[in-house]
């Protein structure tokens, strides 16, 4: 065997071991890429991005569990007859979600809040779930299912500066540093009223489609705001105007309120006039104590939605205590006095974990 006939022999054997390893050879697959939830800080705390999409997302809610009472004497001045119980242990769980971007037209949000109370047992007839708001909003324009400027009130839980606070809604709201002003349009059912029980309760029309209106004006002056609030329930033809005023005062917070409706209403119907008032003492870093008091002219109305008859006043004490973070104790008592209707007493205990 002569050199060239070698050098051939070795490299057809090389030629051949290499196509034999190229045709077994194993490629791994490269790694899909993943997405790890990242922390979203544009609008706040507790916001994170949706994985794959630039919307931020935040979940929350809280667990309630609460003791209400309510005397026999304040059954019977609303309803006319007393009732069977004076308390009652329930529980509620909340969950919230809120989502968040920005587009070319101003901030995209999206709120759904979802309720179930229940109460003595767990079988269905006792169990409440429901949405409690449900609303989108772009920059200034919202429109849903949530709770109206009505809901706000002022602090402690004596005062009742309102009658129903969740309406379906479509409104345009400005936010300035210091001014912020909106008006609503509110889809009203069967809030007319046609009629008074023999109680001096409202009788209300059912399946009648009606509208009303509110417009707010809110302004921050320092360490004082105020707000100025009015309404009008096209179907009753009558509306009602409300001022909220806050400042600290203090080691607290002192807030006043006053409203007027020309009549009855679906905004406000407890009286033709009320004044309230409140003071948030903060008594220690857990704890806030809030004593207020409430007046009430002309309580009673006919069935034209016209009021008169007698007055009546409140007062109450609200104390707050923070157990520990995301876990605190909320406890009233109120005493109202009804003329030529008795009195009553009535009150809760609250304990509730937010998250």
């Amino acid at each position: 065997m002569n050199i060239k006939s070698l050098l051939l022999g070795s490299a057809a054997a090389l030629a051949a071991v290499s196509g034999a390893q190229a045709a077994d050879a194993i490629i791994a697959a490269e790694p899909e890429p993943m997405e790890y939830v990242r922390v979203c800080d544009a609008f706040g705390t507790g916001y994170f991005y949706i994985p794959g999409t630039e919307t931020c997302l935040k979940i929350g809610g809280y667990v309630r569990f609460q003791v209400d009472f309510v005397g026999q004497d304040a059954a019977l001045a609303a309803t006319g007859a007393f009732a069977d119980e004076d308390w009652d242990a329930w529980t509620r769980a909340r969950v919230a979600f809120t989502s968040k971007s920005d587009t070319e037209l101003g901030e995209l949000t999206g709120f759904i809040a979802l309720h179930a109370d229940i109460s003595e047992r767990t079988d269905s007839s006792v169990t409440d779930t429901y949405l409690d708001e449900v609303y989108l909003q772009l920059g200034g324009f919202k429109a849903g299912t949530y709770l109206n400027w009505w809901d706000k009130g002022i602090n402690g839980e004596t005062d009742t500066l309102a009658a129903a606070t969740r309406y379906t809604s479509i409104a345009y709201i400005y936010t300035g540093d210091a001014f912020t002003a909106g008006i609503q349009v509110d889809e009203l059912t069967d809030d007319e009223l046609t009629g008074v029980t023999a109680a001096g309760g409202a009788v209300l029309g059912a399946d009648d489609q009606d509208l009303g209106i509110e417009a707010i004006v809110t302004a921050s002056l320092g360490a004082a705001s105020v707000d100025l609030l009015g309404s009008y329930d096209f179907g009753n033809e009558d509306g009602a105007i409300r001022a909220l005023v806050s400042a600290e005062v203090g080691p607290g917070v002192l807030q006043l309120a006053g409203v007027w409706a020309s009549g009855y209403n679906a905004y406000y119907n407890a009286s033709e006039w009320s004044i309230a008032a409140s003071y948030a003492f903060k008594a220690g870093d857990k704890f806030t104590v809030t004593p207020g008091v409430q007046y009430f002219a002309n309580t009673d109305f006919d069935a034209d939605g016209d009021f008169g008859g007698d007055d009546a006043w409140r007062a109450g004490l609200t104390v707050d205590y923070a157990i520990t973070s995301g876990l605190a104790l909320k406890a009233t008592a109120n005493y109202t006095d009804f003329d030529d209707d008795g009195e009553a007493w009535t009150g809760f205990v609250r304990l509730q974990r937010d998250f």
